[in-house]
């Protein structure tokens, strides 16, 4: 019984050092859903975590207001997918791989139809990642 038990403690600190975390920062990767109504958040990760972004465009007067694919500022988040729709939409995905601060960005600008005009403005999106 002994020894299965630090062979499973054993496995359990294997992936976890392959992060460079210690075993006993050993925890299961989480999943952070980010949406537009988290502009001007800032959130805690651990490192392994996934953080996606879901930004929703939309269509109103003849003018369709689109996002631009999400980034990060730092090695902190290496973007893994990301990508806009002709809706408007927009999406990332990014991987924490170093301890430290960063900041997801993105942009919404509009796009006119034929015979309208849009207003000159750029609406800036930010969230600030502490990666611990």
């Amino acid at each position: 019984m002994a020894l299965t038990l630090v062979t499973v403690m054993a496995a359990a600190a294997a992936p976890a050092a392959a992060h460079g975390q210690t075993p006993d920062r050993a925890r299961l990767a989480q999943r952070i859903a980010l949406t537009n109504s988290d502009n001007g958040r800032s959130v805690t990760a651990g490192l392994g975590d996934d953080i996606e972004v879901r930004l929703t465009g939309y269509h109103k007067d003849g003018l369709t207001w689109t996002w631009s694919t999400p980034t990060s500022s730092s090695i902190v988040l290496r973007r893994t997918t990301g990508g806009t729709s002709p809706n408007g939409d927009a999406s990332a995905t990014f991987r924490t791989e170093h301890d430290g601060t960063a900041t997801i960005t993105a942009q919404r600008r509009c796009r006119p139809d034929q015979g309208h005009l849009c207003p000159l403005v750029i609406t800036p999106w930010k969230v600030t990642v502490e990666v611990k």
